[in-house]
C-alpha cells in the first residue's frame, strides 16, 4: 500500500522518484484483497503487486530506506548492511524531520538526512515502539486496513512535503487502533536532488 501511495504523491509533487518495495520475508506473494480494495478506493492499483525479498546488493544501491518498524530497521542494518544514518522507520523520518525542518532549497538529500541524524542513537531503535511502529494488518478486518492507509498515505503526506523543501509541520497523526505487523520500505534516488523510492 505505501509503495503505491508513496509513488502518486511523489508524481504529484513533481518529484522524478523511482519507486518500488522489498521485505524480509520470501517474495512472491501477491497483494492481499483487502489491500488491493483498499488502494482502489484511494485510486490506487496494487492487483499486479508481488512482493520481493530484499537483498544485500539493493541495500547498497538505496540512498534512503523507510521501514514500517524499529524491528524492520534493526534487522535491515544488522543482516544487510544498511547504513543506520540512513534507514528510518516511517514515523521516524517524520518526527525528525517536523524537528530538524524541510530540505532546504538545492540541499542535497544526503545532506539533508544528515541533519535529520543529528543526535540520533542506536538504542533509540531498540526495543518496539508505537510512537515509531507502524503495524501490517494482514490477516486483519478491512476496516484496520483502511485505518493504516490513512496513517500512512497522512505520514507519506507530510514526507514529502519536507523533501521537496516544506516548513515543518506540527500537525499530528492519527493512530490506526488495530493493527499487527510492520513493512519495510526502500528507496532509489535518481541524484542528490531527485529522490526514488521502495516499500515492503
Amino acid at each position: 500500500m505505501a509503495e503505491g501511495l508513496l509513488r502518486r504523491l511523489l508524481a504529484r509533487s513533481g518529484v522524478g522518484a523511482s519507486v518500488a518495495s522489498a521485505g524480509l520475508l520470501p517474495g512472491g506473494a501477491p497483494a492481499t484483497p483487502n489491500a488491493i480494495a483498499t488502494m482502489a478506493a484511494r485510486g490506487v492499483d496494487i492487483r499486479h503487486h508481488v512482493s520481493r525479498t530484499v537483498d544485500a546488493e539493493t541495500i547498497r544501491s538505496t540512498p534512503l530506506i523507510i521501514a514500517m518498524t524499529r524491528q524492520h530497521v534493526r534487522e535491515t542494518c544488522a543482516g544487510y548492511g544498511a547504513p543506520v544514518e540512513r534507514t528510518f522507520t516511517l514515523k521516524e523520518l517524520v518526527r525528525r524531520g517536523e524537528e530538524s525542518g524541510g530540505r532546504l532549497q538545492g540541499e542535497p538529500v544526503q545532506r539533508w538526512l544528515a541533519r535529520l541524524n543529528a543526535g540520533r542513537r542506536p538504542a533509540d531503535l531498540m526495543g518496539d515502539d508505537p510512537a515509531d511502529d507502524i503495524a501490517d494488518p494482514v490477516g486483519r478486518p478491512r476496516a484496520v486496513y483502511e485505518q493504516t492507509a490513512d496513517l500512512i498515505e497522512n505520514l507519506l503526506q507530510q514526507f514529502v512535503v519536507l523533501l521537496v523543501g516544506g516548513p515543518p509541520r506540527s500537525a499530528a497523526y492519527a493512530e490506526p487502533s488495530r493493527t499487527r505487523r510492520g513493512v519495510i520500505r526502500r528507496s532509489d534516488y535518481e541524484s542528490d536532488t531527485s529522490p526514488g523510492y521502495s516499500r515492503r
